[in-house]
């Protein structure tokens, strides 16, 4: 993170992540049921535990409880926001991106002086899904550049707005809509940002990317089924991983469940770690989770996962191997990372 000197006051600029939507192959929402249940067992909780606190408050109850019980891992499909002090990037536009579009009306956008760049990993439903309901594509005055490296993506966009998929035809945007094939490899400048597409292991062309910013990086490595591992067999690839701050890596399924489910391209988490601890990556932060996946599951999920990790550093040690410990996640909706 660099800084630069405005007057006496020294001003840090870092590049900051959001993710508005985790979820992978469908948005799923908690149905009103489950809300119920939480609820109950909320209230249930907080009971016993004004019995042994009596002077402990809302808060500090739900600093006790872990994601399934206080709020879920969220139902939205892939998107975030990479920022810094001068610029914005989206990746993805799953239904993630409604809700990220009505945050920005507070800002140029809303005036109709935007200026938007979104970058997409490849065109399946639950990566393109929120597109028609991000409003200042319907802004007059606002300017929004597309990119891909996969061929297709205006093709894709325009189909999102025809009949009977919608009923606004993209002629009838305000927005004027500017669209971008990318070269693989090759980076892309936008102000103060550097990002840089790599290839993603999915049976469709999937492209994932990885961002610097003032000597910090991160990468963006979703709808991958991590069949490339090695060194040797990622070959081009291989930056999309190496002298990483920070990486968002596809955990869709359990161990046992990519087992049954090959080909479909997506990952579990230990994949995601063998890389992490071999390339030293500090923080990883598993997403793509399943739909059919309760946010119950998915935190047992995580504790699959960390035994996993247990052992192989417990193993690493005993052989007096190096092996580079990570700090990881499985990460919800909402969650904001500074890298």
């Amino acid at each position: 993170m660099g800084f630069v000197y405005l007057g006496a006051k020294l001003k840090f600029m870092s590049m900051k992540v959001k993710l508005w939507g985790v979820r992978g192959s469908i948005p799923s929402p908690l149905s009103p049921s489950d809300v119920e249940g939480k609820v109950k067992e909320a209230l249930t909780g907080f009971d016993e535990f004004k019995k042994n606190n009596p002077s402990g408050s809302v808060d500090d109850f739900l600093k006790t409880q872990s994601i399934p019980q206080k709020s879920g891992y969220g139902g939205n499909t892939a998107c975030i926001e990479v920022k810094t002090d001068r610029q914005q990037i989206i990746v993805d536009g799953g239904s993630g991106l409604r809700k990220l579009g009505e945050t920005m009306l507070g800002g140029p956008c809303g005036k109709g002086q935007g200026k938007v760049h979104i970058f997409f990993t490849h065109f399946h439903w639950d990566h393109i899904v929120g597109v028609p309901f991000f409003i200042p594509f319907f802004i007059p005055g606002n300017e929004i550049h597309c990119y891909s490296v996969s061929p297709g993506l205006e093709e894709a966009i325009r189909l999102m707005f025809k009949k009977p998929n919608f009923p606004v035809p993209f002629e009838r945007l305000g927005a004027k809509v500017v669209f971008h094939q990318i070269e693989p490899r090759k980076a892309v400048q936008l102000e103060d940002i550097k990002l840089t597409p790599y290839q993603l292991d999915h049976p469709d062309p999937c492209w994932g990317y990885r961002f610097e910013h003032e000597g910090k990086s991160f990468s963006y490595c979703v709808d991958t089924e991590g069949t490339r591992v090695s060194q040797q067999d990622l070959g081009d690839d291989l930056p999309m991983y190496q002298d990483l701050d920070v990486m968002v890596f596809d955990a869709q399924y359990t161990f046992l469940e990519a087992t049954e489910k090959i080909d479909w391209g997506h990952a579990t988490a230990p994949i995601g770690l063998e890389i992490a601890m071999r390339e030293g990556i500090k923080k990883v932060y598993f997403v793509h989770h399943d739909p059919a996946a309760s946010d119950t599951k998915i935190m047992e999920a995580e504790k699959q996962t960390r035994a996993f990790y247990e052992q192989k550093l417990d193993v690493a040690r005993q052989l007096q191997q190096e092996c580079n410990e990570v700090d990881w996640v499985f990460a919800p909706e909402g969650l904001e990372v500074e890298v």
